[in-house]
């Protein structure tokens, strides 16, 4: 169950016509913000994304399933079937016996797959899975939504990137 902040902001991020995928990232944060508390553990920075990508779909974010290849067909069915309930299974009472074991079963996990280093791993892995070209147009297309204040500071972000690599390379 998530909390009432990240709802909120997804809202606002749809209400803003920011892609699913940015409505998403609120429950991602929330989920990584709970391995590095320590509320549960994870096996990897992916099943948290995972677990924070399943909340959303369940809180009305309109976030198709995977691709059929990248998860079990299980998971792909559970994701479809959150994406077509939405917002209706945020009220359904869920077996309180299977909750716990799950909580439970996560709190076993390590804190650590949320560490600073393990998200930046995950991060440049993502990335060069997408390509060059995908991150290209993924920035084009948030440069539509940042807004005058946003892309002033996403400018002031690439000087300071272009120079600390000009340091290093």
């Amino acid at each position: 169950m998530p909390e009432n902040t990240p709802v909120k902001r997804a809202r606002q991020d749809a209400r803003e016509g920011k892609a699913p995928s940015t409505q998403a990232g609120e429950f991602v944060g929330e989920e990584i913000r709970h391995v590095q508390e320590g509320k549960h553990g994870a096996r990897s920075v992916k099943q948290a994304i995972a677990i924070g990508l399943s909340k959303a779909r369940r809180a009305g974010v309109k976030l198709p399933p995977p691709k059929k290849g990248k998860t079990s067909a299980r998971t792909r069915a559970q994701a479809a079937r959150d994406f077509r309930k939405g917002r209706a299974r945020l009220h359904r009472k869920v077996s309180r016996r299977r909750s716990r074991a799950i909580l439970r079963a996560l709190r076993r996990e390590s804190s650590r797959t949320a560490s600073h280093r393990a998200l930046a791993r995950q991060a440049r892995r993502s990335a060069r899975a997408r390509g060059r070209a995908a991150r290209h147009r993924a920035a084009l297309r948030a440069v539509r939504t940042k807004g005058v204040a946003g892309l002033r500071a996403a400018a002031r972000k690439a000087v300071r990137t272009r120079k600390a690599h000009r340091k290093t390379g």
